[in-house]
């Protein structure tokens, strides 16, 4: 049964459009009656987004915490699962509930807005607004990154002009440049050239801004002197005797952490139902660690009953990162765990190709449902957290399709729950938000995949053969002798982040479903010493993607009134 009879004719409006006809109530009005933050505790862009002061944060720490609800979702396709729909739309159900609930998401990146994803602000009548503004350079935090992220690179490369006092061996720079757009030509370039004046040749490269170390260590810090010894703590180079050269010795971490100041403050803006929202950080989960900051959920943690934030990609990325580095970094406790699927995705997973998706076709769900089984256990048995299957229903689905769904599941004791708040916002996913809060009620037995005292590889075995359900890892020689000396260095009780495709458990983003007895092989290792993590780079998983043959750029155009279009 279709959702609306608008969904089922094909006439429902677009995500900008219903974003556009949007009425917003003044930040400051909505900070100050639903949060109680002061007027002058805010720093306004506009009249519908804001900053809220790193002062005001601090007065807080006395207030008890509520509950922390995570959002993650199978492994993602190109049918769509709608895992930051479901955040907004359960959060503006726990409002209808009577809850005091805020949502915490990530801010979207430029890369994929122009690219092939789209925006992130949500869909339908679940989204955060205002969603042009939210999409395209927002506050100015990705920018701040990218500066931030650039000072040091040149900072780099004019001491090694000026004399190299610190020994750096130009082989062995392994600080990159960032930008926020999707271009593979710039992965791989040669600097320097064009005379003596124009600095020393040599190779280097740039990642999409959500790749950069700062943004991570933007993400874990917890304020503004600890965001500073972090960045001095950044790795940018080793000398011949591999010594390792911090970002303090070249005295840059006080200007990157100036750029960063303002850029650290949480971004508070609404949803559709006119309900707060923190958007604040932006790590991709295929390729950093996937959350948005601590900053921006401990905030809501302070100032709400129910906090829903999500983490990126399927359970297996996000999620793994969410408990494995944020939380354990942040001292966060989940209480409960919200799993996202639609039925598309799941007839994919089946072997479905995607111009077939809309017809019913119960045995491909069937045999689809073991991805969703898989990220079932992950939740429940390696992180230990309760949850319950939100179904992101589309006009398509059939009730034969959901009930089968229902069956399935039902012998791991987890909900399958049919929600419609893409078509219906908050109402749409009441009986969801009902489910949550009994789950948070529960005791759970939450914990980390490994523990902090295995070394490095173990710790990258663990992820692999606990949670991807692989038999072994491999890396060649030079990768090896990287880890054990990065574990010899005093770097072996960091996290490990795992860089990999993002459409599969293995390495290969052609095998869909649920593989096991697979091998994930060990590419490259990356220190990020300020965020305190060590990056795992597995199969070909790139630090900065390609644009589609067809960009999503390509239908992004403002008319004469300024009215933005195609933006979606």
């Amino acid at each position: 049964m279709p959702d609306t009879p608008a969904a089922a004719s094909g006439s429902f409006p677009s995500n900008i459009e219903i974003a556009q006809r949007a009425t917003m109530r003044p930040i400051g009005t909505l900070a100050r009656e639903r949060l109680g933050i002061p007027q002058e505790r805010l720093e306004p862009y506009g009249h519908y987004k804001a900053k809220v002061s790193l002062d005001y944060l601090a007065q807080l720490d006395s207030h008890p915490d509520g509950k922390l609800v995570l959002v993650t979702a199978i492994s993602p396709t190109p049918a769509g699962e709608g895992k930051t729909t479901t955040t907004v739309g359960l959060g503006d159900a726990l409002n209808l509930l009577g809850k005091r609930a805020i949502v915490c998401l990530r801010e979207p990146a430029l890369g994929p807005v122009f690219g092939m994803k789209g925006g992130a602000a949500g869909g339908g009548y679940s989204q955060v607004v205002p969603m042009e503004d939210i999409n395209l350079h927002f506050t100015g935090d990705f920018a701040a990154i990218a500066l931030a992220n650039n000072l040091l690179a040149a900072l780099i490369d004019n001491h090694i002009y000026q004399g190299n006092q610190l020994g750096f061996d130009v082989r062995r720079i392994t600080w990159r440049r960032v930008v926020d757009v999707n271009d593979r030509a710039l992965r791989r370039i040669v600097i320097g050239l064009g005379g003596s004046a124009d600095g020393v040749p040599r190779e280097d490269g740039f990642d999409i801004v959500v790749a950069s170390e700062v943004m991570a260590i933007l993400c874990l810090a917890n304020g503004l002197a600890d965001l500073k010894e972090r960045l001095g703590r950044i790795v940018a180079g080793y000398r011949a005797d591999n010594s390792p050269i911090l970002a303090r010795e070249l005295k840059a971490h006080g200007a990157m952490a100036a750029l960063l100041k303002t850029a650290l403050a949480p971004n508070l803006v609404q949803t559709l139902e006119n309900n707060p929202a923190f958007i604040h950080g932006g790590p991709f989960a295929n390729i950093a660690h996937g959350c948005n900051s601590v900053i921006a959920t401990r905030t809501a943690l302070k100032l709400a009953d129910y906090v829903v934030t999500e983490a990126g990609f399927g359970a297996d990325l996000g999620a793994e990162k969410f408990v494995d580095i944020k939380c354990r970094k942040a001292g966060f406790r989940p209480c409960a765990a919200v799993i996202v699927a639609t039925v598309r995705a799941l007839k994919y997973h089946g072997g479905v190709e995607l111009a077939d998706l809309k017809s019913e076709d119960l045995a491909a769900l069937d045999r689809g449902v073991v991805n969703l089984e898989r990220h079932i256990d992950n939740v429940r048995n390696r992180y230990g957290l309760p949850c319950t299957v939100a179904i992101n229903r589309r006009a398509e689905d059939t009730e034969h399709e959901i009930q089968l769904l229902i069956d399935r599941i039902a012998p791991h004791d987890v909900r399958v729950i049919a929600a419609t708040h893409f078509a219906h916002g908050g109402r749409g996913a009441l009986e969801l938000a009902r489910e949550v809060v009994r789950l948070c009620d529960e005791p759970n037995g939450f914990r980390y995949v490994y523990e902090d005292d295995a070394s490095l590889w173990d710790k990258m075995k663990a992820i692999a053969t606990k949670v991807y359900h692989a038999t072994d890892i491999t890396a060649d020689t030079k990768v090896r002798a990287q880890i054990r000396q990065l574990q010899d260095g005093g770097y072996g009780h960091y996290p490990v982040c795992v860089a990999k495709t993002q459409y599969s458990f293995s390495t290969d983003p052609k095998l869909r479903g649920a593989p096991s007895h697979h091998v994930v092989n060990i590419r490259e290792v990356r220190l990020a010493a300020g965020a305190e993590f060590v990056i795992m780079i597995c199969g070909d998983i790139m630090t900065m993607p390609g644009l589609p043959r067809v960009p999503a750029a390509n239908s992004i155009d403002v008319g004469a009134d300024g009215r933005i279009t195609g933006l979606f």
